[in-house]
């Protein structure tokens, strides 16, 4: 085994992950940027006393990605993995571009809800195809690369909106900061940035090799031999393939969603979907996308607000790097079972210091502690697992149900985050996300294998029985 893995062209591996990973940077850019341009266009479309207009603002998003986490399935089993992402790339420009354009506020939603399409296509097939060419003994580092590239998104959206906006003086009326470079144009370049690794994503999707894996599946072995011999050597090629073809051997319709039906696929499926949803409902992302209440509620300004927002994704940025050089090493149970007890912990203490109102230093740090604890985690891990664990005669529908969960589930805690911080205040919202950590523990605890170090087709035998 030693000697075969001196074969693995690393380099060539690391150049097509990369490549498909940009689709994670957008994915980050995209979610975020909205939380930093909040509070300027709230006050330019007019909707700072509308709870209900402000909560689809920041959610219409999810609405595509959802459509765009349910079409991922169908066209990446039909057409596979490459074009789906170059259409990915594609609607994160014009999105982009529309968004910053918009002169009224339902022109912004439905740009908004492009973007989220190309969102759900883009966090359904990055991790997807990495999955499908890396090796065993490197996938968990490499599939944490889309993480990687979705923190550095992040980081990127969250700098971009501190250099475009004006310091905004503290106590100043909406009306002052709508008619400011803020509230007129300042908001718009925030989402005008993203149209630039757009395009760069556009263009390099082109020199991608299709997956290896779904080539075989498509009866396109000879194409599919190339790409892994350039990945692993002939000899590593020829394993593969007879590795892949076994699990393919009892395929005989078309692979659509109406295969997942089977009974044999239950298991996996329950724990596909349950993992999906508990990485949103652990509540971390209101951080990302409710940053301005939760740090007026500590006691920030906005300047001061965009300023920590910056620290909170420096710290997204180094734990997920901590969790690409844990993840093959520690296992992937383990780092969930980690997260999903520093984070019922987290939030119990949270919630306390909004309870008694600690304002300031004490919310800051645990909130960073919260995010760090989530980015060496859950974060970056669901999505290795999700890539890893699902039949290969399945994997474009069961991944697309499994980011349709995710998604639904996202949508479900954004648009309820402002009803339950009016109804229970900070401290009940983070005790409630607290329990809903203890669950994902316990179920994390008793029904997730281990996957670290087995082949995608040895976890298939392990799982589909």
């Amino acid at each position: 085994m030693t000697s075969q893995k001196k074969q693995f062209n690393n380099n060539y591996l690391l150049a097509i992950s990369m490549v498909s990973a940009l689709g994670g940077l957008l994915f980050g850019y995209d979610w975020v940027v909205i939380g930093g341009a909040k509070p300027f266009y709230e006050r330019f479309f007019d909707i700072t006393t509308s709870a209900n207009l402000q909560a689809w603002a920041m959610s219409s998003a999810l609405i595509g990605c959802i459509l765009g986490a349910v079409v991922s399935g169908v066209i990446s089993d039909k057409f596979g993995r490459k074009w789906p992402l170059l259409l990915s790339a594609f609607l994160f420009t014009v999105a982009s571009l529309g968004t910053g354009l918009a002169s009224a506020y339902w022109i912004f939603v439905v740009f908004r809800i492009v973007g989220g399409v190309g969102i759900g296509l883009a966090s359904a097939l990055s991790p997807m195809y990495i999955a499908e060419v890396a090796p065993s003994h490197l996938r968990g580092r490499f599939v944490a690369l889309n993480q990687m590239t979705l923190v550095v998104g992040i980081l990127a959206a969250q700098i971009v909106n501190l250099l475009i906006a004006d310091k905004v003086p503290a106590g100043v009326s909406d009306a002052f900061i709508r008619s400011s470079w803020n509230g007129q144009m300042g908001w718009r370049w925030m989402f005008f940035a993203c149209a630039v690794p757009s395009v760069v994503f556009f263009l390099l999707v082109f020199t991608l090799p299709e997956s290896p894996r779904w080539l075989m599946k498509a009866g396109k072995a000879d194409k599919a031999f190339p790409t892994l011999q350039k990945i692993g050597g002939e000899v590593y090629a020829h394993e593969e393939m007879a590795n892949i073809k076994a699990t393919l051997d009892d395929v005989t319709e078309k692979i659509d969603f109406k295969a997942l039906f089977n009974p044999k696929f239950k298991d996996v499926l329950v724990i596909g979907i349950v993992i999906a949803v508990f990485q949103q409902w652990c509540g971390i992302n209101t951080v990302f996308n409710y940053a301005e209440e939760i740090f007026t509620a500590a006691g920030y300004g906005v300047s001061d607000t965009l300023f920590n927002i910056v620290i909170t994704g420096t710290v997204n940025l180094i734990f997920t790097l901590v969790a690409m050089f844990t993840v093959d090493k520690w296992g992937r149970k383990k780092l969930m079972v980690f997260g999903a007890l520093g984070l019922t912990i987290t939030y119990l203490l949270l919630g306390s210091a909004f309870y008694f109102d600690l304002k300031g230093v004490a919310v800051l740090s645990l909130v960073v502690i919260a995010i760090a604890v989530y980015a060496m985690s859950l974060a970056p891990i669901t999505w290795v697992i999700l890539s890893e664990i699902f039949p290969n005669r399945v994997r474009g529908a069961a991944m697309a149900l499994a980011t349709f969960a995710l998604w639904v589930a996202c949508f479900i805690l954004t648009y309820t985050f402002p009803l339950l911080n009016k109804t229970l205040g900070a401290a009940g919202t983070f005790w409630v996300y607290a329990g809903i950590c203890v669950l994902g523990f316990l179920f994390v605890l008793i029904r997730l294998p281990e996957t670290k170090g087995k082949t995608l087709e040895e976890i298939e035998n392990e799982l589909v029985k």
